[in-house]
C-alpha cells in the first residue's frame, strides 16, 4: 500500500477531466501537495495508507475554482458606486477615490479581504489586474492563495507609476522578486486599448513572447470604447490589436461584449481566450458576451468576477449561474451552456487561459491538489438528481465546506483557517472610514 498524506472520500467527485463525468462514492488520494490517485472508495482503501482520512458523505468534490479576471484590491470599494452609468461610475466615483486612496497599504489590505472572500467561496486561483502587484502578492501569499498578477500598463500617471515605461519597469521588477514563490505567477496586463499606445502595445507583445506570459486586457467592453477607437485609430480595438501582433493563444480578452461575427471568427482563428464577466457587465449595463457563438467557434471561455466595485461579490458560483442563464435566454435555447460546460468555464478553461492547465483546473493524478468541497446536506438543496446541475443552479458559495490549495487546508467545515474574521472587519472598517471622510 502507498503511504499518503490525505485520503478524501466523497459522495460525488466531478473531476472536470474527463468531461461530463460525475463519479459516485470515490476517493481522492493526496501526497506532497499533489493528487496521486482517484479511485472507487472501497478500492482506494486497499491502495493507499493515509496519515489522515476525511469522509465527506454528502459532498461534491471538484477542482478549486479559477477567477479569470479580478481587481482584487477594489474590494475596498464594494458598493461605493452603485446604480450609476458607466461614465459616471468611472470618472466621478472610482477614479477620484483611487487617486485619493490607492497606495501599497490599500492594495495589500483590499487584496487580503478579496482573497478571504474568494477562498470562502471555493476560489483557489485568481487572475488580477491592479496597481502595486508586490503588495497583492504579499496578501495572496499570507492567505495561501494562488494568484496570477498583472504587470499593469497604461499611459496615465498614478500613485504607482508615472508612465507606461514606469509601469512596465515596476511590474517586471515585482515579477523578478517573486520568481521563487510557487503561489505567484504573472501576466502582461495592458489595461485597455483606450489607455495604451501602439508603442507600448508593441513592447508588451515582445515581452509576452520573450517571457512566455499571457496578455490580460479589457476588450470591447462598451460601445463608447469601440467608437473612440474608430475615431482615433480608424479601426475597432480588436483589429488594432491584430495589426500590432497581440492576438494569439496567450491573449485573454476580458468582457468581449461587443463582438461582430468576423471578430468572433478572428478570436477563434487566433486561439484567444475570453474572460467572461456576466454579473459585472450586466450591472454596468454593458450587455453580455456572445458566449454561445464564441463557444460554437471553439473559443475558450473562462469566468471572471471583475472587481467588487462593479459586481459587489467575488462569487464564481453566481458567475456560473448567470453565465448559463444569460446564454440560454440570449440563444432562446435551454440546451446551450449546460452545467458541465459552466463548470469547465470556472475551472479548466481558466487554467488553460493562464497556461496552467497542466498543474491545476481538474482532479487528475499528478496535478496540484487545489480542491473545493461543497456540502449538499442542507434541506434547501434537497433532493439532488444531478450534482453538476446543483452546483450551477442550486448551491452557492455558502455551501462550500472545505478548500485545499496544494494539499494544504485553507477552509475547513466552512471556517476560513488562514485569517481571523475580526482582522478582516478591522481592515474593512478602516478603509470605509477613510472613504467616508
Amino acid at each position: 500500500m502507498q503511504e499518503i498524506d490525505l485520503l478524501i472520500e466523497a459522495r460525488w467527485i466531478i473531476p472536470i477531466e474527463p468531461s461530463d463525468v460525475t463519479l459516485e462514492h470515490h476517493a481522492l488520494a493526496i501526497n506532497a501537495g499533489r493528487i496521486v490517485g482517484l479511485a472507487p472508495a472501497e478500492l482506494a482503501k486497499t491502495q493507499f495508507l493515509p496519515r489522515r482520512k476525511l469522509s465527506l458523505s454528502s459532498h461534491v468534490l471538484l477542482p478549486g475554482l479559477i477567477n479569470l479576471h479580478a481587481h482584487a484590491a477594489m474590494t475596498l470599494l464594494r458598493g461605493y458606486a452603485d446604480d450609476i452609468n458607466f461614465a459616471d461610475w468611472r470618472n466621478q466615483r472610482i477614479r477620484p477615490a483611487e487617486i485619493r486612496l490607492v497606495s501599497p497599504d490599500f492594495v495589500r489590505d483590499g487584496t487580503m479581504l478579496a482573497c478571504a472572500e474568494m477562498l470562502r467561496g471555493g476560489v483557489t486561483c485568481f487572475n488580477d489586474m491592479y496597481f502595486y502587484p508586490g503588495q497583492a502578492a504579499e496578501a495572496a501569499v499570507r492567505l495561501g492563495m494562488r494568484a496570477t498578477l498583472g504587470i499593469l500598463t497604461m499611459e496615465f500617471p498614478s500613485s504607482y507609476a508615472a508612465d507606461a515605461d514606469d509601469y512596465l519597469s515596476k511590474g517586471l521588477a515585482a515579477r523578478d522578486s517573486l520568481l521563487d514563490q510557487p503561489l505567484i505567477s504573472f501576466c502582461m496586463a495592458p489595461h485597455a486599448p483606450r489607455s495604451v499606445s501602439d508603442k507600448s502595445f508593441e513592447r508588451i507583445a515582445t515581452l509576452a513572447a520573450q517571457l512566455d506570459l499571457p496578455i490580460h486586457i479589457h476588450l470591447h467592453e462598451s460601445i463608447q470604447e469601440i467608437e473612440e477607437s474608430v475615431q482615433q485609430h480608424g479601426v475597432r480595438p480588436l483589429e488594432r490589436l491584430r495589426r500590432l501582433g497581440l492576438l494569439g493563444p496567450s491573449m485573454i480578452a476580458v468582457d468581449a461584449v461587443r463582438l461582430e461575427a468576423n471578430e468572433i471568427a478572428l478570436l477563434a482563428e487566433q486561439c484567444c481566450s475570453i474572460a467572461h464577466c456576466p454579473t459585472s457587465n450586466m450591472k454596468l449595463g454593458h450587455g453580455s458576451a456572445p458566449v454561445v457563438d464564441l463557444a460554437q467557434r471553439g473559443v475558450r471561455i473562462g469566468l471572471g468576477s471583475d472587481g467588487a466595485a462593479s459586481n459587489n461579490r467575488l462569487d464564481l458560483f453566481r458567475e456560473m449561474n448567470h453565465a448559463a442563464l444569460l446564454a440560454k435566454v440570449s440563444a432562446g435555447d435551454a440546451t446551450v451552456l449546460d452545467a458541465h460546460a459552466a463548470l469547465r468555464m470556472a475551472t479548466i478553461n481558466g487554467a488553460a487561459a493562464l497556461g496552467q492547465d497542466k498543474c491545476i483546473g481538474s482532479l487528475e493524478p499528478g496535478k496540484l491538489a487545489d480542491i473545493c468541497a461543497v456540502a449538499f446536506d442542507d434541506a434547501s438543496l434537497a433532493p439532488c438528481f444531478d450534482p453538476a446541475s446543483h452546483l450551477v443552479h442550486v448551491a452557492g458559495r455558502e455551501h462550500v465546506s472545505h478548500v485545499w490549495i496544494g494539499g494544504e487546508a485553507r477552509v475547513s467545515d466552512g471556517k476560513l483557517l488562514v485569517i481571523e474574521t475580526a482582522e478582516l472587519l478591522d481592515i474593512a472598517n478602516l478603509w470605509h472610514n477613510r472613504l467616508s471622510s
